[in-house]
């Protein structure tokens, strides 16, 4: 299946692979990553960001795809919707349906408040279902959250909030139990204690996993509790635009049927934006392992009406995308990959970086590898390095691979590609948006009352970098932190007049800026049609 350069490669691969797992490639150091990443990473290319004319960070660069977004103008005005008749009233309205979403319901749903779930396509349509390698937690007797903090931060580029930060790692082990006893299947030995592994970037092995889906086992055991509990949640229904009232506090959001476009009031005492990411704006036009509704929505709804975002300007790609075949380009390669022993190499068969090095880190390197160095294989449809996987059986003995990443195994074995016996090819793929909306060490907005975020929304969690294995535990410390901290505030809550006044006062603001873009926001969902009217 492969043309006669790919086989040229495959062999010199081959070859070397006996060499090359016996190889122990040194780390850079802090000098010679800074100058990889501000030379080869996407997020230092300035002619990829624009300058936001208006708003709460009105100054500050951000993705040109994001900018566009977030000036854009409603998908409504204030006049659309009767917001003297809600049609939902609860005490914690959560916008999205993933883990992070699903966490703070349960949690607000165990505190005593009425909390309803609306999310724009099915309740689990997250990325939380395709996350892949683990969840990160400090709970073995050689490590602790000191050590986990210091990794998270270094890795982050020292720029975490550190408060943040600190309730993420200490609140880690708490977590794993929380999942654990709610059926959470994680992989364990034979006496029943919990398998751990290292991932990128971490120097104790923390990894806690179900084989290579652990998203996807732990979004399940999150959506059953949901429903077990009875938590209304109305599928494939967005929210377009925040309610306020007279005093400027989150109280709602108006709701659009994403099949008939009727448009809802739902009237809420707090609010919390758990939507996502937003791989498929497809910043800068990488391809993306998100899924399909990762929009950048909750950014947008929370900027309108005047939430400060935090690092916005940061993405992660992650260094292991498919690069092979077409059919699947963009999608995951789990990092669990090279914990297990995989390393990449180039079109040489040469080892090229240290297999664990950050994603930041490996991404550049790969970028590096197929641009400057020209030492990338032709794929037919862009470039990309060889992971190879058969070290893997070599290193752990046979039958490793189909215990410990049997999705990866079934993803590449449809195309006939067996990733025991030959390596795979692949190149960075937009994975994670580090910023997002700034908050307390509560889940609330800085700058926004009785607005909380959770999960991928939040900005300066990981700071302007992103440990494997971080992010799922992140839906949850701060998914069950919002859903708590709003349940609570919401019984000290009296909601207002509730009012739309935002959307004029930021058309106007528009206006002064010169902005006279035609286009709407929130986006919801990407749009692949070519010249096809804006979903």
């Amino acid at each position: 299946m492969y043309s006669e350069k790919f086989s040229e490669s495959l062999k010199l691969v081959e070859q070397a692979r006996d060499k090359n797992i016996a190889l122990e490639p040194a780390r850079m150091t802090a000098e010679q990553k800074d100058t990889l990443l501000a030379t080869y990473h996407p997020d230092y290319k300035t002619d990829e960001f624009e300058v936001l004319k208006i708003g709460a960070n009105k100054g500050e660069k951000v993705p040109m795809e994001l900018a566009a977004m977030l000036e854009a103008k409603s998908r409504i005005s204030a006049n659309d919707v009767d917001l003297t008749k809600p049609d939902i009233d609860c005490d914690v309205l959560i916008i999205g349906g993933g883990g992070a979403g699903c966490s703070a319901a349960i949690e607000a749903d165990e505190a005593g408040a009425k909390a309803v779930i609306v999310t724009k396509l099915r309740i689990g349509d997250a990325n939380t279902m395709m996350a892949e390698g683990g969840i990160q937690a400090a709970d073995k007797e050689n490590d602790s959250p000191a050590i986990h903090f210091l990794d998270a931060f270094g890795g982050g580029h020292f720029a975490a909030k550190k408060e943040l930060l600190y309730k993420l790692v200490n609140n880690a082990p708490e977590a794993i139990l929380w999942l654990n006893e709610l059926g959470v299947e994680f992989d364990k030995d034979k006496d029943g204690n919990m398998i751990t592994t290292h991932g990128g970037g971490t120097s104790r092995k923390r990894m806690h996993a179900a084989k290579d889906y652990s998203g996807a086992e732990i979004m399940r055991t999150l959506r059953d509790e949901v429903l077990n509990r009875k938590i209304p949640v109305i599928d494939f229904t967005a929210a377009i635009e925040l309610i306020l009232d007279e005093n400027g506090n989150a109280a709602g959001a108006v709701l659009m049927n994403m099949e008939t476009k009727d448009l809802l009031v739902a009237k809420a005492k707090t609010v919390i934006i758990a939507t996502g990411g937003a791989g498929r704006m497809h910043y800068q036009g990488f391809p993306t392992s998100n899924h399909y509704g990762a929009t950048a929505d909750g950014l947008v709804l929370g900027y309108r009406v005047g939430a400060k975002l935090l690092y916005a300007d940061t993405l992660q790609y992650h260094p292991t995308g498919a690069a092979f075949p077409e059919q699947i380009f963009g999608a995951l390669v789990t990092e669990k990959v090279r914990s297990l022993g995989a390393k990449l190499v180039n079109k040489n068969g040469e080892v090229f970086m240290h297999p664990l090095e950050t994603r930041d880190v490996a991404a550049a390197s790969i970028i590096r590898e197929c641009g400057d160095r020209q030492n990338g294989v032709d794929t037919g449809n862009g470039l990309g390095v060889w992971l190879d996987t058969p070290m893997i059986e070599k290193i752990g003995g046979e039958g490793t691979i189909e215990k410990r990443i049997p999705a990866m195994m079934r993803m590449f074995g449809k195309y006939g590609i067996d990733i025991r016996k030959e390596p795979i090819l692949v190149y960075p793929t937009l994975h994670y948006q580090n910023g997002g909306l700034d908050i307390n060490e509560n889940g609330e907005t800085t700058n926004v009352k009785n607005l909380f975020v959770a999960g991928e929304a939040v900005g300066g969690i990981h700071g302007r970098n992103r440990l494997m294995g971080n992010s799922l535990l992140d839906i949850i410390v701060f998914g069950r932190n919002a859903g708590t901290n709003a349940a609570q505030r919401s019984k000290e809550v009296n909601v207002g007049k509730l009012t739309l006044s935002h959307i004029d006062k930021f058309l106007k603001e528009r206006n002064e800026a010169g902005i006279d873009s035609t286009e709407v926001s929130p986006k919801l969902l990407p749009n692949y049609v070519h010249n096809a009217k804006e979903q």
